[in-house]
């Protein structure tokens, strides 16, 4: 018996998949593909790469999570990227929900790590997509820009297989550890992140007034 996914088809405050500019984005990139696989595959790699991770500065408020909202500025942090995924996909009728992670990262900047106090992604996010008849997790957080001055492994997605963080980057140092599992979610728990953040990352709320990509290019591991 096939799970009741009414609810990941409807748009929310967040997951604004009715929003104008989100309809045009998922219909310009998901083109002509025939299948709701191949669709969520082509929006996949739009949305990992067509907007770029941004850590430094993080708005919790409804509007700065939106999908629209990550559409109009070209960045976020992993889980406005999930949620625009998610939109795209719900614009399209595919059944799409938001999950979250604790995750350890050994790859952090010195900055970001200053700024977190510890080297723990507290609700990670992910967007969990119900394709041929199974829920499979896609990670569309970290482009491909930043992957290559990183020395990450980029996340690919076939649509069948779970996109999850690698545990190495490109040069065998650790690089993700999943260490809590939170749930997947019809829509962002956004109390629940902002408590736990608030306690975790207070300064990192505020705009840090560097470029992530300028860090990162100082720090990346030689190779």
């Amino acid at each position: 018996m096939l799970p009741d996914v009414s609810e990941m088809l409807l748009p929310t405050a967040i997951i604004d998949s009715d929003h104008e500019k989100v309809m045009a984005f998922t219909r310009s990139h998901a083109g002509a593909a025939a299948s709701p696989r191949d669709q969520a595959v082509r929006l996949f790699y739009a949305v990992r790469d067509g907007i770029r991770y941004a850590p430094y500065s993080i708005d919790l408020t409804v509007q700065g999570m939106r999908a629209s909202t990550a559409l109009a500025t070209g960045r976020g942090w992993c889980v406005p990227k999930a949620v625009l995924l998610a939109a795209c996909c719900r614009a399209l009728k595919i059944p799409a929900r938001l999950g979250f992670a604790d995750v350890r990262n050994h790859l952090t900047t010195q900055r970001l790590r200053k700024l977190m106090k510890t080297d723990i992604f507290f609700w990670h996010g992910y967007t969990s997509l119900f394709i041929g008849g199974r829920w499979v997790k896609a990670t569309p957080a970290f482009n491909i820009e930043l992957c290559e001055r990183f020395h990450l492994k980029p996340l690919d997605f076939d649509g069948r297989a779970d996109s999850i963080y690698h545990p190495f980057d490109q040069l065998g140092n650790a690089h993700m550890a999943y260490i809590r599992h939170r749930g997947e979610f019809a829509d962002v728990p956004l109390d629940r992140i902002i408590d736990t953040l608030q306690r975790s990352y207070g300064p990192l709320l505020s705009p840090a007034p560097v470029d992530f990509y300028d860090d990162v290019d100082r720090e990346r591991p030689a190779g």
